[in-house]
């Protein structure tokens, strides 16, 4: 999708962006700054930091550093986040002095608690499973429940399946909030966008299976269409309720009886969607960018008839390219092979991550899920 003039001439009023944090997913924003001829200048602690090799500028400091992204904010035309550490009453001051955020604080302040994300999503009356502020009494007590951090998790970390009440005294404290265990059928996801205008744009619904609680697969699109349209109106509540300005991540639980519950939002760019950067005409990470420097947003379609993305998670401590292994999974039929160039490998970190697109072609071939082609490679990667 090329830049028509006005796009340009909107473009130019924002000319570099601010970004705190330097993973993959602000690495992930290089190839669409480039494209929109935006210079991106990442906040983030570490030199080896994936984002370092595509930023105009760095700044060296702990993501939550508030006189780091006061630094930030002089050099910048507006500031965004590639993760949800940070410390918003740190940064308000910044916000007094208007300094743009997009997404806005306030957009985020009721989302970073985890168990506050949960009131404020009760409160719009979109659905969720049951949950209960730590020390609360429950009754009845019914066992698995899920033990969560309100803050900071993320790849499993802080999430932990209790199955009995020893565990959940040793294991629980402020710090952790409770939600009832679902027994779903299947895990589904959503990317969606707001633009400045409040324009919104929904991706396709993806489901999406867990490994140790990390995602593992995405399978594009879902099958379950009969649900697309109240996922995509929960989208558009939420992004709408909140004006949001930016690119978030959905994920949420089919039950048994087909029912749809929200677990968890991420307000940014998501691993659920990077299947975007080849299956659809605009990746999230464009789209992002689109809608924090005031460009209307993208198209959404997928150029194929279905994709499927696997992450490549470290399975052992040290530093290992796997390069043999990258080499292997490149050879497979319409794959990209995306390597976020970290220099550590532990195990459960992701470290890249694979998309096979399939068409016509090979569609029938690897299965209407695409479960063959995510078995063929996990068996050379995990082999």
């Amino acid at each position: 999708m090329k830049m028509n003039e006005e796009e340009k001439k909107q473009q130019n009023k924002i000319q570099r962006v601010g970004v705190v944090g330097g993973g993959q997913l602000a690495w992930m924003m290089g190839d669409a700054a480039k494209k929109l001829g935006v210079d991106l200048i990442i906040q983030t602690p570490h030199q080896d930091d994936p984002a370092v090799s595509i930023a105009k500028d760095i700044i060296l400091a702990e993501i939550d550093d508030p006189q780091a992204t006061t630094k930030l904010a002089n050099i910048c035309d507006v500031i965004t986040f590639e993760n949800e550490f940070i410390n918003i009453d740190e940064l308000s001051y910044l916000a007094e002095k208007n300094v743009i955020f997009r997404p806005s604080l306030s957009v985020l302040k009721p989302l970073l608690d985890k168990y506050e994300q949960l009131c404020y999503l009760r409160y719009l009356g979109l659905p969720v499973p049951n949950f209960w502020e730590w020390g609360i009494e429950i009754e009845p007590l019914s066992f698995p429940l899920v033990l969560k951090a309100r803050r900071h998790g993320y790849d499993g970390q802080g999430t932990f399946i209790i199955k009995n009440i020893e565990s959940l005294k040793s294991q629980g404290n402020s710090e952790f909030f409770i939600q009832e265990f679902i027994p779903f059928e299947r895990e589904v996801a959503v990317i969606a966008a707001r633009g400045v205008t409040g324009e919104v744009k929904v991706y396709p619904v993806v489901e999406t299976q867990q490994e140790n609680q990390v995602c593992q697969r995405v399978f594009v699109p879902d099958e379950n269409l009969e649900l697309v349209t109240e996922i995509e109106e929960i989208a558009q509540t939420l992004l709408n309720s909140l004006e949001v300005v930016g690119v978030f991540g959905i994920e949420m639980f089919i039950t048994k009886d087909k029912k749809v519950l929200i677990n968890e939002i991420a307000p940014r760019t998501h691993n659920s969607g990077h299947y975007s950067l080849d299956a659809c005409e605009v990746s999230q990470f464009e789209q992002h960018l689109r809608a924090v420097c005031g460009l209307p947003l993208g198209n959404t379609t997928l150029k194929v008839r279905r994709a499927v993305m696997v992450n490549l998670l470290g399975y052992e401590f040290g530093e290992n390219y796997y390069l043999t292994k990258r080499q292997m999974l490149e050879k497979i039929p319409h794959a990209s092979v995306w390597w976020y160039g970290k220099t550590e490998s532990r195990p459960g970190r992701k470290l890249g991550h694979v998309t096979v697109l399939l068409d016509e072609e090979n569609f029938e071939i690897m299965g209407r899920k695409g479960e063959a082609i995510a078995n063929k490679i996990e068996n050379i990667w995990y082999t």
